[in-house]
């Protein structure tokens, strides 16, 4: 299943759901209303400079210039702002589709849960969401403060430890863009990307029905080698392949690294730090840290035997 050709990166003057749009309607309003008073502002500076006779008191310029002026401004801003700020949600609309993301260093949970299927799976540093559909995102860190930032679908809403945010978004149209960490949090932070992928509802039906389902058994010596491999390098202790490692006790299996169930059909690897292509899921698995240092994981080439390397990649490359 290919995804949409990716848009302007990270733009949120190509916008492509409602809420991008009402903050590009409330950017464009403040930026010609800026740019309007500036010029006022410089008009009456050069009409100051030429000198001559001062035909209205400096007290009418300060009650008006500097205080009814601004008053009025403020208030019909004020006025607008309300009237555009979409309206807080508690609980999601009947119909969206609920997609839980946890930030972490420097990479992101991705849990969904459909009321319309009952559908429940998870993934990491890739988002797939139905076109006109509206998704209802509940926020949340498990170590610093991030920030979750799509451009061109919607503002940033600050993820905070202990606390849950909601962020109500919607794509109108299938697409992709990427989205970003907006928060300073530490080193890797440049590299704690993420596609966005919206789909055809049809389409994004059955792409939720494969990623609910785990592994499928595989025959082929190579694959099992690469399998057996992740197992007896313990790779499972951090990282959860359905059907393969062990589940959690109520079916959310949370470990210190991404779910690999799936890691295959990604767009990228290391939360779109390079491609998802076969040699670049070698190069990840065996030099990590040259990749993305400081990044939680080990690199392959400081402990495990090439060979292994090579059939853990490829065998994480088949994982669709």
């Amino acid at each position: 299943m290919s995804a949409p050709a990716a848009q302007p990166a990270q733009s949120a003057l190509h916008v492509a759901g409602p809420v991008a749009e009402t903050l590009l309607d409330v950017t464009t309003v403040l930026t010609v209303g800026a740019a309007l008073i500036f010029g006022g502002v410089m008009l009456l500076l050069a009409m100051s400079l030429r000198g001559g006779p001062r035909p209205v008191r400096a007290r009418w310029w300060l009650l008006g210039g500097g205080i009814a002026f601004p008053v009025a401004v403020l208030s019909a801003l004020f006025v607008y702002g309300e009237r555009h700020r979409p309206a807080w949600r508690p609980v999601p609309p009947a119909d969206a589709l609920v997609v839980a993301v946890t930030g972490r260093m420097w990479w992101w949970e991705v849990r969904y849960d459909d009321p319309r299927t009952g559908r429940r799976f998870a993934t990491a540093n890739e988002i797939r969401l139905p076109a006109g559909r509206p998704v209802y995102f509940a926020l949340a860190s498990e170590d610093v403060i991030h920030s979750f930032w799509v451009p061109a679908l919607g503002g940033k809403m600050d993820m905070v430890p202990g606390r849950m945010q909601h962020l109500l978004l919607q794509a109108d149209a299938p697409g992709r863009w990427r989205g970003q960490c907006a928060e300073y949090c530490g080193e890797q932070h440049a590299r704690m990307a993420l596609d966005v992928v919206a789909l055809a509802p049809a389409e994004f039906e059955a792409w939720a029905d494969a990623q609910a389902q785990p592994v499928a058994p595989q025959a082929q010596r190579s694959v099992q080698a690469g399998r057996d491999a992740f197992l007896a390098h313990r790779c499972d202790a951090c990282h959860a392949v359905r059907g393969v490692t062990a589940p959690g006790p109520d079916g959310h299996d949370v470990r210190r690294g991404p779910d690999l169930t799936h890691v295959g059909g990604r767009l990228s690897l290391g939360a779109a730090t390079v491609p998802n292509t076969p040699e670049a899921m070698r190069e990840w698995v065996a030099h990590t840290q040259q990749l993305k240092p400081g990044a939680r994981m080990p690199a392959g080439d400081e402990r495990l035997p090439p060979a292994d390397i090579g059939d853990i990649a490829a065998w994480l490359s088949g994982l669709k």
